[in-house]
């Protein structure tokens, strides 16, 4: 004997889902175009926003978003029914990260509880869904294998056609535009160097874990920067630093790396100036492979800026520097801004 058939879902004001989407393509357009039948409008939040580019973060937080209307349009959805929050990487503070969310969703939303998650569990990186309580959970009925790491590397390997079939028609529209920028090109560069780097130590009996030490030196309201100018990242700020040596300390490491990156005056006693420590190993916080950092921190007081010795090196006044996280290479934001929060 049949049962009753079960009560429609009522249809909720608003839905949100978060992703990448570095690219937007068709499972993604699945899913929203679902969320869309529950949802009277959909709030597509778009993570990893205000980074540098990189392989792995091609595209800029505008670019995905108007990518995903275009694809969205084509598709039929009226463009009303579809708005967006930009929200940034906090590797090492997820609170902020929570927060940012849901500021984002709640300039939507103007004090409406009607909210709905959108979402798959799939794996431990979905484990956000598990974190907004207070919106109802939808899960998605989409299944797929498909990911933005198989387009991306596609993309990065010219195999545009292939990318042809993992992407709706306005997201192939872009790339094979954005294919043809100087953007592009040094992505590319990154990515075939990140590639040959890695096959340097593929062989190895066990996954390398690289161990590095960096400065963060403070003065008068600025940070000690210098310029990347070489593959991972050049033209990315960051602290000066880089791998430990066979036969000195942590603390040593990053002493001559300050001094040798920045030509700081060897005078200074930077053991002295001494604040703080912390390690950072955020597991992909470097696309070179598994790599711990040990960040010092050093503060000079106040009075007149030393003068430095290497033209890659620069003194920026905090406030830019915390301004302007897209400017950093891998996670060297994050992790100045963590020793200026502790004041």
């Amino acid at each position: 004997m049949t049962g009753p058939a079960p009560a429609p879902r009522r249809r909720r004001t608003f839905g949100v889902y978060i992703g990448r989407f570095e690219p937007p393509h068709t499972a993604h357009l699945e899913v929203m175009l679902e969320a869309l039948g529950s949802v009277q409008k959909l709030i597509v939040v778009i993570g990893s926003a205000r980074a540098a580019r990189t392989p792995k973060n091609p595209f800029t937080a505008d670019e995905r978003q108007d990518v995903i209307a275009a694809m969205l349009a084509e598709a039929g959805v009226p463009k009303p029914r579809v708005l967006f929050v930009h929200v940034r990487d906090y590797f090492y503070n997820e609170t902020l990260w929570l927060s940012e969310v849901q500021r984002g969703v709640q300039a939507h939303t103007r004090g409406s509880t009607d909210v709905a998650l959108i979402g798959h569990i799939k794996d431990e990186s979905s484990y956000y869904l598990r974190s907004f309580p207070a919106w109802e959970f939808i899960p998605t009925h989409v299944v797929s294998d498909l990911s933005a790491t198989d387009v991306r590397t596609a993309y990065f390997e010219d195999r545009l056609e292939a990318v042809g079939g993992m992407v709706p028609p306005a997201v192939h529209t872009f790339l094979t535009a954005f294919h043809a920028t100087p953007e592009y090109a040094d992505l590319r560069a990154e990515y075939d160097y990140l590639r040959e780097y890695r096959v340097s130590w593929k062989d190895a009996p066990f996954p390398p874990v690289f161990l590095t030490a960096d400065g963060v030196v403070t003065r008068s309201g600025h940070v000690l920067l210098v310029r990347r100018d070489g593959l991972p990242g050049r033209g990315r700020l960051a602290m000066p630093g880089g791998f430990v040596g066979q036969t000195e300390t942590l603390l040593d490491c990053a002493m001559r790396k300050v001094r040798g990156e920045s030509g700081l005056n060897p005078a200074i006693a930077l053991d002295t100036q001494l604040r703080s420590q912390k390690v950072f190993d955020y597991p992909g916080r470097s696309l070179r492979g598994r790599t711990v950092t040990h960040a010092f921190h050093f503060d000079l007081g106040i009075g007149q800026l030393p003068v430095l010795g290497e033209k890659s090196a620069l003194w920026m006044p905090l406030g830019d520097a915390m301004a302007h996280p897209e400017l950093f290479f891998e996670d060297h934001h994050a992790i100045i801004e963590h020793f200026l929060m502790r004041g």
